[in-house]
């Protein structure tokens, strides 16, 4: 991302002089607060950008509200996880009456009377952040001694756990983040075919009574006990790491993780329009170094998505090395294929029967009226085993536990598969 004080000032004066040639300077000005405003909440925009962007409104003008909105989208917004905040943004800084309402919503707290619109979209957390800004705090001297109660009072780490990751402040998700990193993820284990040597038992095992029978002797005849071994199966892990996914998989990728240096036998898969094999990568026992390794390696992030295509290559390739022994498959996506679910159903009905358990995790189970209407989710949800949300902290806690054999919460109570 390149930062507005490093340029050459050769690209600042080019941005002046276009500025101060469009009506005066005045919406010149405007489109570098307006870019301004949305660097601060997370869009990479530059003083390049910014030159093009008036550049741009210069070239189509300003007579109609659409033309100046899809102009300054067409040159700062560059992937779709971008819309919403650009959207927001957009209709506070230039079209919105009731921009000061808004803005002083966010510093005063409403009346306990006064209730919102149910229809009412959710302002972005971090573009609230950035509108309203940090206030300091007064000075009260080094004389001045606070005392803090804590009785009565509540904690934010169960809102923290209930809050969706799309509507995190930047400080949260970093909390978030370090939550994820101390979640503790037992998998369950299962009885396997083979045996071992036990000192007691309900079984015999007479190989090895024969064994020292004919070392020792006749007269050195003991019972002998074996049992079943029990070991963890294999986990397979394939996340979904398109535009629509962006925000979810950047916080999946730390319970991946998590889950991938704790365990063996855990394979995990990145899929856009690619499927790419990311296990050893999280190998590494720094999650930074982990994680930075995992983003060079993927060159599809933030993408189209090719489920059907994703789930062929799998079985085609990778299906005999990794599912053997029971294993569990998690699949983590949005059900939305940009190829309308083709060669998804016979994918999905292969890798349903080469595995024990498979379940979606789906973000867009955070809505209560939510049910797979498009093509992609409708064959997934008829193959799939179990439905479940990946959304919070919470919905990852009650994964963990559904993983290590444990009951589910009732708050992530599982959906009906078709």
């Amino acid at each position: 991302m390149t930062d507005p004080t490093t340029e050459s000032q050769g690209v600042l004066s080019d941005a002046n002089l276009i500025a101060s040639r469009v009506d005066g300077g005045h919406i010149g000005n405007n489109i570098l607060l307006f870019a301004r405003l949305l660097r601060a909440a997370g869009l990479p925009i530059g003083p390049q950008k910014t030159v093009l962007a008036t550049q741009a409104v210069m070239a189509a003008g300003i007579e109609s509200p659409n033309v100046l909105y899809w102009t300054l989208h067409s040159c700062f917004v560059t992937q779709p996880s971008q819309h919403d905040v650009f959207d927001q943004a957009f209709h506070l800084f230039w079209r919105d009456p009731g921009y000061l309402e808004k803005l002083l919503s966010v510093l005063v707290p409403k009346a306990p009377g006064s209730a919102e619109p149910q229809n009412e979209r959710e302002l972005s957390r971090r573009l609230r952040e950035q509108l309203v800004g940090t206030r300091q705090t007064e000075d009260l001297g080094d004389e001045t001694i606070i005392e803090a109660d804590g009785r009565e009072t509540w904690s934010g780490k169960e809102v923290l756990r209930k809050k969706d990751f799309e509507q995190m402040s930047s400080d949260e998700l970093k909390q978030a983040r370090d939550a994820i990193r101390r979640m503790s993820v037992m998998l369950d284990e299962i009885r396997t075919r083979r045996y071992a040597p036990a000192a007691r038992g309900s079984r015999l095992d007479p190989r090895r009574i024969l064994r020292e029978m004919s070392s020792r002797g006749p007269d050195f005849l003991m019972p002998r006990y074996k049992e079943r071994i029990t070991r963890c199966p294999p986990l397979v892990i394939l996340c979904d790491i398109s535009g629509s996914m962006d925000s979810y998989a950047r916080m999946i990728l730390h319970f991946l993780y998590a889950i991938t240096n704790e365990r063996d036998r855990v394979h995990t898969f990145l899929f856009g329009t690619r499927l790419t094999n990311v296990t050893r990568a999280l190998k590494n026992k720094d999650p930074d170094v982990a994680i930075a390794k995992v983003c060079s390696d993927v060159v599809d992030w933030s993408g189209g998505t090719r489920i059907g295509q994703a789930l062929v290559d799998f079985n085609r390739h990778w299906a005999r090395r990794v599912l053997g022994q029971n294993a569990t498959v998690l699949l983590f996506t949005d059900g939305l294929d940009r190829e309308r679910g083709d060669g998804l159903d016979q994918a999905a009905r292969r890798l349903r029967a080469s595995c024990r358990r498979f379940i979606w995790l789906n973000p867009l189970m955070r809505f209560d009226q939510y049910s797979p209407v498009v093509a992609g989710a409708r064959i997934l949800a008829r193959h799939v085993s179990d439905i479940r949300s990946c959304h919070n902290l919470s919905s990852l806690q009650d994964l963990a536990q559904i993983l290590s054999g444990g009951p589910a919460s009732p708050a992530n109570a599982p959906a009906e598969a078709a």
